[in-house]
């Protein structure tokens, strides 16, 4: 049976592998050619893409983790949007990033857990449990936010030496502030947890066949416990990053639609920690083409339509793969103990 599903696994990525072997060339002979004419907006472009990129890996991996699970979360909003908060609150009141940091994580850990209690524990439809986070943490952020709140600043770059002297690559990769350092290395972790290790192949059975793995003594209403917590963990350090490293203050909604364009990175990415980290970057690529397009001055374009280009795509990419994306079997269904 494993045997088989590999089969059908690899002659599913195959055709896939190829068209993104074909993109993958076209974007670095772009890079390239984008260089050798203007090297500076280039590399703006660039190390812009991968910052833009950052909190939508951050949604995509705590999405995986869950469906993988068999928990459904479209309340990625949500959690980040109120780990985003918190962790301003507490950058407010303490003056300590690292404080305001964990603050966040915490926060995104509880609405995680908050998703597992309503999905197992009390049953619910997890498409409503994933709104109701999404309203309450609207909700709650929009009333108890004060306008005038400042902070002390916000996370900086941090500068790795001489690698940061290497061209293109160094101020793109090697010149960042650390969620998006700690981002680069989630993504390996994870991807190593998920695939490489036990607790990651009873994860990806209990999203399967949870009946399977609960005979052979896998409890997996507390593995699904876990794992929504620390996918919601992963949600809060991408409200975190928002509020304590992009922007340095919050706004009402400032999430802005990136907690359902993160389920979108998930799905292009096959649900898998690499993939979703490509897609993460298409989307950041093409958040900072458009910015770089409006603020530029090179396209005579009203910029309303200039800036639809990442909700665009993001429309293309569920029109065009959301379909083709296969399921875990029991994503969604409510596991009662046998």
């Amino acid at each position: 049976m494993t045997t088989m599903t590999q089969t059908k696994e690899k002659s599913w990525w195959t055709p896939w592998l190829s068209v993104g072997g074909g993109v993958a060339v076209a974007v670095v002979l772009a890079i390239v050619y984008g260089y050798m004419t203007n090297p500076a907006v280039t590399t703006a472009v660039l190390a812009a893409s991968l910052r833009q990129s950052t909190p939508l890996v951050l949604g995509a991996l705590c999405g995986l983790i869950g469906e993988r699970s068999g928990i459904i979360n479209i309340g990625i909003e949500g959690q980040m949007l109120m780990a985003a908060f918190i962790g301003f609150l507490a950058n407010v009141y303490t003056g300590n990033l690292f404080v305001a940091v964990l603050a966040g994580v915490g926060a995104g850990a509880v609405a995680g857990a908050f998703l597992g209690v309503m999905s197992i524990g009390l049953k619910m439809d997890q498409i409503i449990g994933g709104t109701v986070i999404n309203i309450l943490a609207l909700g709650l952020t929009s009333f108890f936010y004060q306008a005038g709140l400042t902070t002390q600043g916000k996370l900086q770059p941090i500068s790795l030496g001489p690698l940061a002297e290497i061209p293109l690559i160094g101020p793109v990769l090697f010149v960042n502030p650390p969620i998006t350092y700690a981002t680069l290395i989630l993504v390996a972790i994870v991807h190593f947890v998920l695939f490489h290790t036990r607790w990651g192949l009873r994860t990806r059975v209990i999203g399967e066949h949870p009946s399977a793995a609960d005979t052979v003594g896998i409890n997996v209403h507390m593995m699904r416990y876990v794992n929504v917590t620390i996918a919601g963990a992963i949600a809060g350090l991408a409200g975190a990053y928002l509020t304590l490293e992009a922007v340095g203050s919050f706004e009402r909604a400032m999430t802005n639609g990136r907690g359902f364009v993160a389920l979108a990175v998930m799905l292009f990415g096959k649900r898998t920690p690499l993939g979703a980290w490509g897609a993460a970057l298409l989307f950041g690529f093409a958040s900072a083409l458009q910015t770089q397009l409006q603020f530029g001055g090179t396209i005579d374009i009203p910029h309303q339509f200039i800036g639809m280009l990442p909700y665009v795509l993001t429309i293309l990419v569920l029109a065009g793969f959301v379909g083709r994306s296969r399921d875990p079997k029991a994503l969604g269904q409510v596991y009662e103990t046998e």
